[in-house]
């Protein structure tokens, strides 16, 4: 019996050892699958870059980092823009647009409206050297909204009132405790419409379009991509696999190689994302679009 306890004992040290350290084991064994590499071609350096811009609009940092960086990549022959996104805020909105514009100065920039290419992320595109859109994508909605609740009804029934101190005439405007006033809406809409002007401009001078004409593409009209072209928000309507080609086309790279999104970021982009939806589904008001 002794004997059989010797021979198996590092067997049921092994064992001992996997029951007491399984989750730690797992947790290893996820974070590779996460991280290794998929194939060796994951190390083979590439000349076109896709870069993604999805969901709502809030915070241009990463995406302006990446421009950033496949501006100052020499081995980067082009870039590809693909975006599926309701818009956002408009300074991130703004941010992007202008590292695109930079972007163009160095190297081909194509977007791709993957599925929505609307308000904050059509800013952000138009100036890509052409705007390629999926036959079934929403294009456009160029506009401007600010809006917020009138809670003071609620807030009458369960007896609750506001207190302000206050220098200024508009320190209060946009409060949600009463009604806005005529003064208030209209310094409200001096902003609107002030930003409104910059956006249609942009993309007058972006798209070549008449600024005059600006009612026919713009005034937060959504289109189909057949429509948009037809008013000249996009260039062509297309599949990613017409945008690749496309792409590597105006850069003149005859071997395209592309580069592999990171297996965490994707993770986390999926994360996000679902979380944008579930504030949007039950707090729409927290989201710009």
């Amino acid at each position: 019996m002794e004997l059989l306890k010797r021979i198996f004992s590092p067997i049921a040290a092994i064992m001992n050892y996997i029951q007491n350290h399984f989750k730690a084991m797992l947790f290893v064994l996820i974070l590779i699958l996460l991280f290794a590499p998929a194939s060796e071609k994951e190390f083979t350096s590439y000349n076109l870059e896709k870069i993604n811009l999805s969901g709502p609009i809030m915070d241009a940092a990463d995406v302006v980092q990446k421009i950033n960086k496949a501006a100052h990549n020499s081995a980067v022959k082009g870039v590809l823009l693909i975006v599926n996104s309701p818009g956002g805020a408009v300074s991130p909105s703004v941010e992007i647009a202008y590292a695109i514009k930079r972007l163009k100065e160095q190297k081909p920039v194509i977007a791709y409206a993957k599925g929505t290419m609307a308000s904050g992320s059509y800013y952000a595109s138009i100036w890509a050297d052409k705007i390629i859109a999926n036959p079934g994508s929403m294009i456009g909605s160029i506009g401007v909204i600010m809006q917020g609740a009138d809670l003071s009804g609620l807030m009458n029934k369960i007896g609750i009132k506001s207190q302000v101190v206050k220098a200024g005439l508009y320190k209060q405007i946009g409060t949600p405790d009463r009604p806005w006033k005529k003064y208030e809406v209209a310094e409200l809409n001096k902003v609107i419409q002030g930003t409104y002007d910059m956006f249609t401009k942009d993309v007058a001078d972006a798209r070549h379009l008449d600024l005059n004409k600006r009612d026919t593409y713009a005034n937060a009209h959504i289109f189909t991509a057949a429509q948009a072209k037809k008013v000249g928000l996009i260039d062509s309507i297309g599949v990613e696999y017409d945008a690749k080609n496309a792409l590597a086309k105006l850069s003149g790279v005859l071997h395209p190689v592309w580069n592999k999104e990171d297996k965490f970021d994707k993770l986390l982009k999926k994360l996000s994302a679902s979380t944008a939806v579930i504030l949007n589904t039950y707090f729409p008001d927290l989201i710009l679009k």
